[in-house]
């Protein structure tokens, strides 16, 4: 064994996924890794994790950096760990930013720490490049060009402008503006070097970029997707490691779904979905039952439960008839993608779906909704030139009329399609990219080697 790395992730599933990835990873390069995570996430484990012989689970109290019980786990079990005078001290601990601060405890038994992203690097560039230039006083009509980044990533007014997802009220701050210090930044301070859940073929060029800001080593060793993902193009192999390894709510079965796709034409299917955490308001979920209903296109839209929204679905079931799926819970995503008839996807341009359209070919119409998720979508929309924005303004309520523009842009843009297959041939044909396989690699050595660095 080469040797023992901590991995702490940061709160919900978007987190937890990757860093179980990670771990995998790991592992085939026989690490040791020690998975640190909320005890409310225990349930969200994989058995197979579990089994793995290379790998445990730490879980600390709901963690937080003013959570003086979380901070006594991990101070305990570090103490116990480094104590026993037989084991040598572990090689460093990848803490995921938004749990920076665990950083102290690691310090305190002189484990060096490497700041983990669970998205891209664009979005890291982007927010540090905008709080460079002091994007915050951006005038209407100007593109203001971050030095070192490239001209269709000049930041613009419509970059900047995105709802109130959470305002600032008595006892908590509101999210930071476009153009501040981004919050992470003193998360990272004093880390030893930076991970992001990418690769070169996606964000190279931002991968350098952090790199040259911040005067860290960095690495792109992602997409962290499951390893079904990467094992074949077929749907009918994604199926197959889709169905039975997941207990979750829905009121579709997977196989439902996949016979659902199957009577309809290839690429004709829009997916839409936003995730578990975040969605659009109760009246923009009006808005686009109108829109999926009057573009007259195959859909299936995945509704979050318990969150008030379910009416909109029903009201649209009756009219739609078979032209539509609606999902109300868990949906297979990877299974929906992947198939042949998938033809756009509607997404909050979280990270990990993000890079599961693209890796299997399927162009974005994105709405984003708070965080990275805007970052991203310009990356799909002005770099990759793989989608299209929902609406200009995502400032202001998104109507009906530009959810049915995008849907026509979105699946009747051939050379788009062509663009987003020839991404697909680089990312994921051959099996998990080469590039990050080579940044893994480069990890390990910057690890287990620290005085040749």
């Amino acid at each position: 064994m080469e040797g023992e790395i901590f991995v702490v992730t940061g709160h919900g599933h978007g987190h937890l996924h990757p860093c179980i990835q990670l771990c995998y990873r790991l592992a085939k390069r026989n690490f040791h890794t020690t998975l640190v995570i909320s005890s409310s996430l225990s349930s969200a484990i994989p058995s197979s994790f579990i089994r793995n012989p290379l790998a445990c689970v730490l879980p600390i109290a709901p963690s937080g950096p003013l959570s003086p019980q979380s901070a006594h786990d991990l101070h305990a079990h570090l103490a116990n760990r480094c104590h026993i005078s037989d084991s040598p001290r572990p090689l460093c601990a990848v803490v995921d930013f938004q749990m920076g601060w665990t950083k102290v405890a690691f310090w305190k038994f002189g484990i060096p720490v490497i700041s983990l992203f669970t998205f891209g690097a664009c979005a890291a560039a982007m927010e540090w490049g905008a709080w460079k230039v002091q994007a915050g006083d951006l005038l209407p009509s100007e593109a203001r060009l971050v030095p070192g980044l490239p001209q269709e990533m000049a930041i613009t007014d419509s970059d900047l402008k995105r709802k109130v997802f959470m305002p600032a009220g008595k006892g908590r701050r509101g999210a930071p503006r476009p153009g501040d210090r981004p919050p992470w930044v003193p998360e990272i301070e004093g880390s030893i070097g930076l991970i992001f859940n990418t690769c070169d073929d996606i964000d190279g060029l931002f991968i350098k970029y952090m790199e040259d800001q911040t005067g860290l080593p960095a690495w792109g060793v992602g997409p962290l997707l499951p390893e079904i993902y990467w094992g074949s193009t077929s749907s009918d192999s994604i199926r197959d490691g889709v169905i039975g390894d997941h207990k979750r709510e829905s009121n579709f079965t997977e196989d439902e779904v996949f016979r659902w796709l199957e009577s309809k034409p290839r690429g004709s299917v829009l997916y839409v979905a936003f995730g578990s955490e975040v969605g659009p308001t109760m009246e923009e979920y009006q808005q686009l039952a109108s829109g999926l209903e009057e573009s007259t296109r195959p859909f299936i839209w995945v509704i979050q439960t318990g969150k008030g929204y379910d009416s909109c679905g029903l009201d649209l079931e009756t009219r739609a008839g078979d032209r539509g799926l609606i999902i109300y819970g868990w949906a297979p995503q990877l299974l929906i993608l992947g198939h042949r008839s998938a033809g756009g996807f509607l997404s909050h341009c979280g990270w990990n779906s993000t890079m599961e359209a693209i890796g299997v070919g399927v162009p974005i119409l994105a709405w984003p909704i708070r965080g990275d998720q805007y970052y991203n979508a310009k990356l799909i929309v002005s770099y990759l030139k793989v989608g299209y924005r929902v609406a200009d303004d995502l400032a202001e309520m998104v109507n009906k009329d530009d959810i049915v523009k995008g849907i026509e842009k979105i699946m009747e843009d051939k050379e788009m399609h062509e663009r987003v297959l020839l991404i697909k041939a680089k990312l994921k044909d051959d099996g998990f990219p080469p590039s990050s396989e080579a940044a893994l690699d480069a990890f390990r050595e910057f690890i287990i080697n620290p005085t040749s660095n």
